[in-house]
């Protein structure tokens, strides 16, 4: 996957907002809230970082090409960095943005949910 894929797909999404910050980080956000991480590395891999369930977590946290994500993870959340598409593809890519785009989403404050379903 490439940034601009990336970028479109994410955009895709509902709600969200584009910033580009932390270095040169493209973040999405839903409500105010991070939902993915991406930043082209050297040699134009695509680096995507992502929340997920914790079921998910362990079990990806061990694949090739995944890892904890830095910072993140160190902080006890549940955020995987996929750094090369050794053993997930961009289809699934797209599956875990999809889940982590829900999951940050469902955990906003229901107030917060409203007004954005009636935008």
């Amino acid at each position: 996957m490439r940034l601009k894929d990336y970028n479109r797909f994410c955009a895709s999404l509902p709600h969200t907002t584009h910033v580009v910050q932390w270095g040169g980080a493209h973040v999405w956000k839903v409500g105010g809230k991070v939902f993915a991480l991406g930043r082209e590395a050297d040699g134009g891999m695509l680096t995507v970082t992502f929340k997920c369930s914790d079921l998910a977590y362990d079990i990806l946290r061990e694949q090739p090409g995944l890892r904890p994500a830095p910072y993140l993870a160190s902080r006890g959340l549940k955020w995987i960095q996929r750094y090369s598409a050794e053993s997930m593809d961009d289809a699934a890519l797209e599956d875990y943005l999809r889940e982590s785009y829900r999951q940050v989403l469902t955990g906003l404050p229901k107030r917060l949910q409203k007004e954005l379903e009636r935008n």
